[in-house]
């Protein structure tokens, strides 16, 4: 039984999970830029697949385009937008740490 389970069926309190909404701890600077550069990367990865996806491979034809690349071409995009990002990107994650920040504050 996990141990969560068995201090509820005793009646002994669990303190809440690191993290989870119910802890008394605040967000620091450093977590929600982190949290916002990580974000801003994903949007950038999400879109350089849907144009590579759309777009009909590196070379424009769709059909030479070669499908056993594409867990390669994936990771490529992964870490270019986590470089954009984390050089200033798109200016996205500048607007979600100064939303973040002020919701905290």
């Amino acid at each position: 039984m996990p141990i969560q389970m068995a201090s509820a069926l005793s009646g002994n309190s669990v303190a809440p999970a690191p993290g989870s909404p119910a802890s008394n701890s605040k967000d620091t600077p450093e977590k929600i830029g982190k949290a916002a550069m990580d974000f801003e990367a994903l949007l950038i990865a999400q879109m350089l697949k849907s144009v590579r996806e759309s777009g009909g491979g590196m070379t424009g034809d769709a059909d030479e385009q070669d499908e056993t690349n594409s867990p390669m071409l994936e990771l490529g995009e992964q870490q270019f937008a986590q470089a954009l990002s984390s050089s200033g990107g798109l200016g996205i994650a500048k607007m979600v740490i100064a939303g973040l920040t002020n919701q905290c504050e």
